[in-house]
């Protein structure tokens, strides 16, 4: 009677977690394809190929333009940028919690900075208006930090937890072998990281950066308080410029129901979910490498 008790409860538990598996991607399902629905309702009226390579973004003036090739470089600009802040930051901070903090040091610094994932995107926006940005327009005498750099330097800090977190992770997991492998021959703490267990963890590190981009692309609310939201082709960073994310997070709750702009909206969306979509599914590839590498 127990057995089958027991029997009975496995089946269902199965059952349950197999069905919110299946729940999970006929969300994702329904919502790639209602905005496939409503974006293919856009492109019956406009042309693909003129959405994605037009210059202009104005879907209110009196002949609309509808070209998103500004706001995609936009989020290029600031997405990238945000990286080139985030990526040595974040795999330096990882290495020095794995490799040279002590006991103490790491219950610190690794809830510190786990922690900084859960600030509110609207904090770090706030912040970059009356803090980072008015820094940049004094220091390189500009008539306001609302920037691109600006944007960059909030998401690096939004991207650094997932970076250091799962860097971090990739690194302490390298076996001890390869260390003592490499002391053994003479090499010093520091070539042994940079020419053994940096590498060793290039695929965990790699995935990481990844999902720190994809965090970068998707941000909303952040960008769109701290970019200055100029539907312009940017010149470097210290220009404005509005993003993909931003630019529906403004228009949509503003834009009339069922006509050519509101369903532009939808088309913009389903390029961001794409990017974010390639983003994620390059760091989901690397994690299941380095999880095999380590397995084997």
């Amino acid at each position: 009677m127990h057995y089958k008790k027991r029997i009975f409860i496995d089946t269902l538990f199965k059952v349950i977690f197999k069905s919110t598996g299946f729940l999970v991607l006929a969300l994702l399902g329904g919502i790639f394809f209602m905005l496939m629905y409503n974006a293919i309702t856009f492109f019956m009226k406009v042309s693909p190929l003129d959405f994605i390579t037009g210059s202009e973004w104005n879907p209110t003036a009196a002949e609309p333009e509808y070209g998103i090739l500004p706001l995609i470089v936009s989020t290029s600009l600031v997405s990238f940028g945000a990286m080139l802040i985030a990526v040595p930051l974040g795999i330096g901070t990882a290495a020095f919690i794995s490799e040279y903090a002590g006991k103490k040091l790491k219950i610190i610094l690794k809830p510190i900075i786990e922690m900084l994932a859960a600030v509110p995107s609207v904090v770090i926006g706030f912040l970059g208006i009356v803090l980072v940005g008015p820094q940049i327009a004094e220091l390189n005498n500009l008539p306001n930090g609302l920037n691109a750099l600006n944007g960059a330097i909030l998401l690096a800090i939004m991207a650094l937890p997932t970076i250091i977190t799962i860097s971090e992770d990739a690194i302490h997991s390298i076996p001890q072998t390869y260390r003592e492998a490499s002391y053994g021959l003479g090499a010093s703490r520091w070539q042994t990281l940079r020419k053994v267990t940096i590498p060793a963890a290039a695929p965990g590190i790699i995935a990481a950066v990844m999902l720190g981009l994809g965090r970068a692309i998707g941000e909303t609310m952040t960008v769109l308080m701290a970019t200055g939201n100029a539907s312009i082709f940017p010149k470097g960073f210290f220009d404005s410029v509005k993003t993909i994310t931003a630019t529906i997070a403004i228009e949509m709750g503003e834009v009339p129901y069922q006509t050519t702009h509101y369903y532009a909206l939808f088309a913009i969306a389903i390029v961001l979910f794409f990017m974010t979509l390639i983003a994620n599914l390059i760091g989901e590839y690397y994690i299941n490498r380095f999880r095999k590498y380590h397995a084997a």
